[in-house]
């Protein structure tokens, strides 16, 4: 083997193990991270470095246990429904303004349109807030689907746009 391409392989390991450590998400850092061990245990292998193959390949293997407990943890989601003038809505989304500006450019709050204004909670602790209007009896505006930065693992989107489908058809109002 050419061993250009054995420090390119070395190169871009090192580079996958370095971008991982930028995640923000522990979902993104997991999967990141694994890639960038496999490919550190392979070059360590064919160079005959044996600690360098090893230790990497123990990493990789704590990544795909740490990925395994994330993807396979029961958790309970649940929804709680506020009508749209509720202090506590209103001072989540001041507070977490800047957030949602990166998100959502132009988001401004406007109680009046929403129809529908839930928080989604996890464990019992809000993970994010869903906003939004009916236009027709089966067409639903979302007005913002914002998630807090420690539940951005896509488990909340699936929740309200899977599983509570059925709900949204239902004609729903909180005035």
């Amino acid at each position: 083997m050419d061993i250009s391409l054995l420090h390119w392989i070395g190169y871009f390991a090192s580079i996958t193990i370095a971008l991982s450590m930028t995640m923000n998400s522990i979902l993104k850092f997991r999967w990141i991270n694994l890639a960038g061990a496999l490919t550190f245990s392979t070059y360590g292998v064919l160079i005959g470095a044996w600690p360098v193959g090893f230790l990497n390949a123990f990493i990789a293997m704590i990544d795909i246990y740490y990925l395994n407990s994330i993807y396979s943890k029961k958790e309970v989601f649940e929804i709680l429904e506020v009508r749209a003038d509720n202090r506590y809505l209103v001072r989540f989304l001041q507070f977490h303004d800047k957030d949602i500006q990166h998100f959502f450019p132009g988001f401004s709050y406007q109680p009046e349109l929403n129809t529908v204004s839930f928080f989604v909670l996890r464990n019992m602790a809000v993970a994010g807030v869903f906003l939004a209007h009916r236009k027709e009896d089966h067409c639903l505006s979302v007005g913002l689907d914002f998630v807090l930065p420690e539940y951005r693992d896509f488990k909340n989107g699936e929740y309200i746009y899977l599983r509570l489908r059925q709900r949204f058809m239902m004609r729903v109002s909180l005035r």
